[in-house]
């Protein structure tokens, strides 16, 4: 116990050791590198880290355009905990000239994926406007994004998601920095504090009175009108409702700010209103926008929980992006008939000012011709801007950010039903642990649920990367604010802490691990093929076992004092290998991580056991467990070894105590308990013709 303690104090000073601040990488000569004539790099700006970009061509017109280092302005913590450098170029109306990779320490492009996609990735961002609302999609190719006057969704690189959306918030958060400072782009430094909502200030007021006072914004456009707007086009004349019916309405939109009291409780109802304030994070914006007329806000191709692909918001000259909420409420009485409703709601560090004018746009659209025919846009604009008086205008809130896990909804959501039941079997295992074939079926469907859904398809695989990352964060002074854009790793983190109160270290080791699960499957493999297990010496197997600590350590240690050091030694792992790029990868990383299952087909879960730092850490975790949870009789190991001999662990002790630091949870030991065709005492007592009672006797661990 003392190691551990002392093992956990080394660690927590290290991570909350002091660090000099994140600098950029590039001089002024590297800078101008990557501009070759007739464009000129000037001096560093001396109010911002960004170095002004001329023309030979046209030396009267000052700086065409500027270019800076991320980290300079963004220093994002990755998903490994070292922000990731970026040079990025901006011309004088918010384009971008490139996006170059200068630094990255991410996992996945690490020997893993490579650079190659990410620097792929990057290259989408030439030539688009900063105006333009800029997401990433979930497929990587370029043939899929969407590159309008009104909105781009870059294609991600499968296997790096949470990699990728720290990435594009670094690129928009860095260069909305510069355009703001230097390109007349809205934001908090012209504008002054944005307002925040009066939460305690409530008017009780009707749809007509609210549309009457502008705290809902309302546009009605005609048949003749739309037909006007396209009036200069090749489109021009090709709806024939014009004609027929030129004043009958074509289009009406409404918008109204949700966060407002009097106007949420207004459209949602009080209790649509009070499940509208715990879905959004603090700090977050939310819309209702709604449509009427022949035109709909929501087609048949829109997906629940995705962008309106029709609207796009702005402030000034900056966009927002807008993404449904995925609630459909009910409506109160006196409400239009509407053909379509969404609530939508901004990124939680949008920096929108709520109570200031924000323009909406509608995109209409129509199209010439039948093959690749030409898309033809014109924008329906409503401005709307809420009743002063249901604001404040503090001080800024502190800077906060928040990653929207709506994304990943199904996946959650799947692999929490999934907790659910393991933990409920976990707590009242009688049922299936007392018929060994239900058990085994269990266990092997949820250890295959574990490595295909959780790990090869979710991604949520635990590593010691986290808490190298954690702690290279740390030291910073970032934060860890990056591991929100993992959700399916911080639901693991986070339901791994409650199986450390209550179970121990078994929970996620035994259950929840993808590599362990696919030792697991290796096992049975060997097995199948006629290979018998084999234990080691059991000195050597405790030495190994201690072994692990010190792996952890030496980890601790260098993500904190040589953290390029760290990158290596994490290679330890094999999971980037076999379960982050499913063994795409080069043939010495693949080789040890076959060697590795090979090893635990002979010695049963021969990683998990003896080499690995983050079981070395789960363990220490572990000792947080409140419950000796593992029933007992009071013949346990006095004399019957029944248990010992049947697990694979080596985790019960002579005297048949449970050493919780090595059981992995399997339950085999929990259903030879329960069965009396398998439990010695049982048997016994059975020939003799008595009844044996569990004592509950709980047996203590060995010290």
């Amino acid at each position: 116990m003392i190691r551990y303690g002392l093992l956990l104090c080394v660690a927590c000073w290290l991570a909350l050791a002091g660090a000099t601040a994140t600098a950029g990488d590039l001089a002024k000569e590297e800078v101008a590198a990557y501009f070759p004539p007739p464009l000129q790099v000037g001096e560093r700006l001396a109010q911002l880290p960004a170095w002004p970009i001329t023309s030979e061509l046209r030396p009267d017109d000052g700086p065409i355009g500027y270019a800076f280092e991320s980290i300079d302005l963004a220093p994002i913590p990755g998903f490994e905990g070292t922000p990731i450098n970026l040079l990025i170029a901006l011309d004088g109306e918010g384009n971008f000239l490139d996006v170059a990779l200068l630094r990255q320490h991410e996992p996945v492009f690490l020997g893993g994926l490579g650079e190659p996609p990410l620097k792929d990735f990057l290259k989408q961002y030439q030539g688009l406007s900063l105006s333009s609302p800029i997401s990433v999609g979930s497929k990587y190719a370029g043939a899929d994004a969407v590159r309008d006057d009104r909105r781009v969704v870059l294609d991600g690189v499968t296997k790096a998601t949470a990699s990728i959306r720290i990435i594009n918030q670094t690129v928009l958060t860095s260069a909305l920095a510069v355009a703001r400072a230097k390109l007349g782009f809205a934001g908090a430094r012209d504008t002054g504090p944005p307002a925040t909502v009066r939460e305690d200030h409530y008017e009780r007021l009707g749809f007509d009175e609210l549309l009457a006072n502008g705290a809902i914004a309302h546009l009605k456009l005609t048949n003749a009108e739309v037909e006007a707007m396209f009036a200069d086009s090749a489109v021009a004349g090709d709806d024939p409702a014009v004609q027929q019916k030129p004043d009958a309405t074509f289009l009406e939109l409404w918008v109204a700010y949700l966060n407002a009291p009097s106007i949420g409780r207004a459209l949602l109802g009080d209790a649509g209103f009070a499940r509208l304030q715990d879905r959004l994070d603090p700090g977050q914006h939310a819309f209702w926008v709604a449509t009427a007329g022949r035109e709909a806000l929501v087609d048949d191709d829109f997906v629940r929980g995705t962008n309106p692909r029709k609207l796009t918001l702005s402030q000034g000259s900056t966009p927002f992006e807008l993404r449904d909420l995925d609630m459909d409420l009910p409506r109160p009485a006196g409400q239009p008939d509407f053909n379509s409703q969404l609530n939508l709601a901004l990124p939680p560090i949008s920096g929108l000012d709520p109570g200031g004018e924000i323009k909406l746009e509608y995109a209409l659209l129509r199209k010439k011709g039948f093959i690749l025919p030409e898309l033809i846009f014109r924008n329906a604009d409503l401005n709307y801007r809420p009743p002063e008086r249901w604001f404040d205008r503090p001080p800024p809130p502190p800077p906060e950010w928040l990653q929207a896990w709506q994304a990943r909804r199904t996946e959650l959501m799947t692999i929490g039903a999934a907790l659910l039941l393991l933990f409920t079997v976990l707590a009242r295992p009688r049922w299936v642990v007392e018929d060994a074939r239900r058990l085994r079926a269990f266990r092997w469907g949820f250890l295959a649920f574990t490595l295909g859904y959780i790990g090869w398809y979710a991604q949520g695989q635990l590593s010691v990367v986290q808490i190298t990352g954690a702690i290279k964060s740390l030291n910073a002074g970032a934060g860890l604010g990056s591991f929100l854009y993992d959700p399916v790793s911080l639901l693991m983190m986070a339901a791994t802490l409650v199986t450390f109160l209550i179970w121990g270290r078994g929970s996620f080791c035994g259950w929840l691990c993808p590599f362990g699960a696919l030792q697991e499957f290796s096992a049975l493999a060997m097995r199948t093929l006629g290979v018998r297990p084999r234990r080691l010496p059991a000195a050597l197997g405790r030495a190994l076992s201690r072994g692990r600590y010190l792996i952890l350590a030496v980890l601790v240690a260098s993500a904190a004092l040589a953290p390029q050091v760290a990158e290596r030694l994490v290679e330890i792992e094999p999971f980037k290998t076999s379960i982050t790029v499913v063994f795409d990868r080069s043939w010495p990383f693949v080789a040890y991580a076959v060697v590795l299952l090979a090893l635990a087909g002979l010695y049963y879960k021969f990683f998990c056991r003896y080499l690995c730092p983050l079981g070395a850490f789960m363990t220490i975790g572990g000792k947080l467990r409140l419950l000796a949870w593992l029933p007992r009789r009071s013949e346990c190991g006095q004399p019957c070894q029944r248990c010992r001999h049947d697990c694979a662990y080596d985790a019960i002790h002579t005297s048949g105590a449970i050493d919780y630091d090595e059981c992995f949870q399997c339950l085999d030991c929990v259903g030879i308990y329960h069965d009396a065709e398998r439990c010695a005492p049982i048997m016994l007592y059975r020939r003799k013709g008595r009844q044996l009672q569990p004592s509950g006797r709980t047996i203590a661990d060995p010290a």
